[in-house]
């Protein structure tokens, strides 16, 4: 007489159980429209009952709200990449380490960023608090040091980078017409344009005031490039 099969569930401490579900969720989100994905569907794969993915994170929203912000809101850029070295190796590395960090859950991280997520005004508030915290990582990343009053529109720039990073993964991810090593190259090199090209001619907003529209920087004036 053979053994009857183990029971899939088993039992976890509370941490690594939230973890389980929540990594079911992320996975079945990115597999499926939030339509089309039911709280009983994300019990059913994690193993447990409904009642206790509940207690957890509460209703559908409230764990997709967890999943979006797990998405974003990923391990500290500083933590993982060294900032050292030229511009180019920086940016280089900062871009691959982060491609690594969105392949793992690729599909997920392009529905929540992109059509596929739901319109929600608490989503749109933690994308765009997840644009700013990491335009500001990064600015400070690349040791770039920002006059005083100028930090904002630096910040706007590296949003506004950021929905290229969000389009670039798409295309990548979801349609495959670029290559994971095309997705590096555009994102590294424009990011380097920005930080040698962009920010320089950034005009001082004291200066603005004074000296009119003048850029901090001469369109074809010499400045510091990297020599990496």
């Amino acid at each position: 007489m053979s053994p009857a099969p183990a029971p899939r569930w088993k039992r976890l401490e509370p941490d690594a159980r939230r973890e389980q579900i929540l990594e079911c969720a992320m996975r079945l989100f990115g597999e499926r429209p939030y339509a089309q994905v039911s709280t009983t569907d994300i019990a059913k794969e994690a193993g447990v009952a409904r009642g206790l993915l509940n207690h957890y994170f509460g209703q559908k929203r409230d764990l997709y709200l967890k999943v979006v912000k797990r998405m974003l809101l990923m391990p500290g850029l500083e933590e993982k990449v060294s900032p050292t070295g030229t511009l180019r190796q920086r940016v280089e590395r900062s871009v691959e380490w982060y491609l690594d960090t969105v392949a793992t859950h690729g599909k997920t991280y392009v529905a929540v960023t992109g059509a596929g997520s739901i319109a929600d005004p608490e989503v749109e508030r933690i994308i765009s608090a997840a644009d700013d915290v990491a335009a500001a990582k990064t600015l400070e990343f690349l040791g770039m040091k920002v006059e005083v009053g100028s930090d904002a529109r630096h910040r706007a720039m590296m949003r506004s980078y950021a929905g290229m990073v969000k389009a670039t993964i798409r295309e990548w991810i979801r349609g495959g017409t670029l290559s994971r090593e095309e997705a590096h190259l555009l994102l590294s090199e424009a990011l380097i344009t920005i930080v040698q090209d962009v920010l320089p001619q950034l005009t001082p907003p004291q200066g603005r005031a004074e000296r009119g529209d003048a850029p901090a920087v001469k369109p074809g004036a010499p400045h510091e490039k990297d020599e990496g």
